[in-house]
């Protein structure tokens, strides 16, 4: 059987996804010669031209609640209307287990998956509805921030979703739908003789080392650590590190880096350290290929912090 191409939109209510799905469709000539379903979620302050739509042979489905999301209305909108791909605009409140979970109809492939995200209401989501907005995100293949301008803090939004999807490529649109290709700006200076990683900053930057190693070879740093050093761990080889949360309190993980220290047996197994620290770039087990490797210049025993997590916001 031929595959059906599955083109999924996620993202929270009025990010952004019915205006995304217009350029798609229409400005980018998706929807030529093809037979397309559109299944759309969600009724937001954008609606669609069904005129247009209809000119351009394409079949609109609207579905009102999550219980309607079924397997059987999939399959049944499968033999009604044939379609050669699927356009599908997620509702931002649904649970993303409810698709998931879902046995969609034989050939219906999700080839691609985007994320759209409003860059003003981005920060208070975050701080008042983090899993929900960032259950749309963590499977996304691309993540559009739109309407972003000179004052949105692009470093800290790379973080938060770098740190639940890894792979996603980010895109940045500013307000008059221009592509922003400015590098992102980082909270610390890559300049100092010393870096200084404070506790606010340690989750941006363990993302940047992580995924542009080669810009911090040479580096000398400062941070603030929790020491990862049972004892079956090798000698001479601890992980210094910190307790991030990603998405929600039950969803923590400790973000660390390979330190090859002579003196590690000495370093007592979760103890807070202070530690200053030149990176090289070698090939680690622990990175499954090359990454940032510490070799320490001083380690000081230092206090418990207040907060002991670190965050992405």
């Amino acid at each position: 059987m031929e595959e059906i191409s599955v083109y999924l939109f996620t993202g929270f209510m009025d990010s952004g996804k019915t205006t995304l799905i217009r350029q798609t469709l229409f400005e980018e000539h998706f929807a030529a010669g093809a037979r397309t379903l559109l299944l759309a979620c969600e009724d937001g302050e954008e609606e669609y031209d069904e005129a247009r739509l209809k000119e351009a042979g394409v079949k609109l489905l609207f579905l009102e609640k999550e219980e309607d999301f079924t397997e059987e209305l999939l399959a049944s909108a499968n033999r009604q209307y044939a379609p050669d791909q699927v356009f599908l605009e997620y509702n931002g409140t649904w649970g993303m287990d409810t698709l998931l979970e879902a046995k969609l109809p034989e050939g219906w492939t999700i080839v691609q998956s985007l994320a759209t995200v409003d860059a003003t209401t981005f920060e208070m989501y975050l701080g008042n509805m983090r899993s929900m907005i960032m259950e749309q995100l963590f499977q996304a293949d691309v993540v559009i921030f739109n309407r972003c301008d000179d004052n949105t803090p692009r470093g800290k939004f790379r973080g938060a979703i770098k740190a639940v999807n890894r792979p996603a490529q980010i895109v940045y649109e500013r307000v008059d739908g221009t592509i922003d290709e400015r590098e992102d700006e980082l909270p610390f200076d890559l300049s100092q003789e010393v870096i200084e990683i404070s506790d606010a900053d340690y989750a941006i930057w363990y993302m940047d080392a992580q995924e542009n190693y080669k810009k911090y070879d040479g580096k000398k740093v400062r941070f603030l650590g929790l020491v990862y050093n049972p004892e079956n761990m090798k000698s001479g080889v601890m992980v210094p590190g910190r307790f991030a949360m990603t998405c929600c309190i039950e969803d923590v993980t400790f973000l660390g880096f390979k330190c090859k220290y002579a003196k590690s047996k000495e370093i007592p197994h979760k103890s807070w350290i202070r530690i200053e620290a030149e990176i090289r770039v070698e090939f680690a087990k622990e990175y499954k290929g090359k990454g940032p490797v510490l070799y320490p210049l001083s380690v000081e025993p230092a206090e418990k912090p207040e907060d002991e997590l670190v965050y992405f916001s």
